[in-house]
């Protein structure tokens, strides 16, 4: 297995941003870099972008993992780390969250929203530069497991569901939050003109308009419910339901090994 790197709470000072690239965004490397580009404004942008709606899914997401006191688990692709600190709450100072992600960049914005944040159960947390598709852990190590807009982005994702499978602990749960690609072509068409109309055009304002249009591509790009559901089963968990939520524009798959 591939070696993680656990960072700490204080970091080497971060060279300056890439150039920027104005090729198609395929590779992991490529969406390893738009992901560290914009870190620096990410989570203003997501509370403009959803109106603050995003901290209500979110929510849903950590419980429908079925986290609870006491639990060791991780949230994947943790990006500046809201549903880690969410989860954290969750299983309390007797128990341990790790945000695994492949960006340092997003990683120091979290480790940094720690430090700032006064809370006793945000002791328990710990970050982990790591790769979804090849997980540092042993088998059946975590309690549950969430990923919030993560699992989009991984380009095998195959790979990182039988990861997320193998370090689940029997019984247990993996709830996984993104946008939802609806098999309705009016809400697909609705979608694609908030992004293209309101999506897109705040995030020019923050100099991110390149890094914003992939979004449509990689939802366009990404599986239907139905199609995640199948992707779980086949992944070896036990049971699989996607629910829409907010209109059928988000949507969370929730898997049980």
């Amino acid at each position: 297995m591939a070696l993680a790197t656990v960072l700490q709470f204080s970091f080497a000072p971060v060279a300056g941003p890439p150039t920027r690239r104005r090729q198609q965004i395929r590779s992991s490397a490529d969406r390893q870099a738009l992901f560290s580009r914009i870190a620096p404004v990410y989570d203003n942008l997501n509370d403009v972008l959803s109106l603050g709606q995003h901290r209500i899914w979110k929510r849903m997401a950590v419980n429908w993992s079925g986290a609870k006191e006491g639990n060791n688990v991780l949230d994947l692709c943790c990006g500046s780390g809201d549903l880690a600190f969410l989860l954290s709450q969750k299983v309390g100072l007797n128990g341990q969250v790790t945000g695994l992600d492949f960006s340092r960049e997003q990683l120091i914005v979290a480790s940094k929203r720690q430090e700032l944040r006064a809370k006793a159960c945000y002791c328990n947390l710990k970050w982990v530069e790591g790769d979804a598709v090849d997980l540092p852990y042993p088998d059946c190590y975590f309690d549950a497991i969430t990923i919030g807009y993560g699992l989009r982005n991984v380009v095998d994702k195959y790979k990182a569901m039988k990861e997320v499978y193998r370090v689940l602990k029997p019984g247990s749960k993996a709830s996984i939050l993104d946008f939802n690609k609806s098999t309705d072509e009016f809400r697909t068409s609705i979608q694609g003109w908030m992004i293209d109309n309101i999506v897109v055009p705040v995030a020019a304002g923050y100099g991110l308009t390149v890094e914003y249009r992939y979004l449509k591509s990689s939802i366009q790009e990404f599986l239907t419910g139905e199609e995640l559901e199948h992707l779980a089963l086949e992944s070896g968990f036990s049971s699989a339901k996607h629910y829409e939520i907010s209109g059928g524009l988000m949507g969370n798959l929730v898997a049980t090994r």
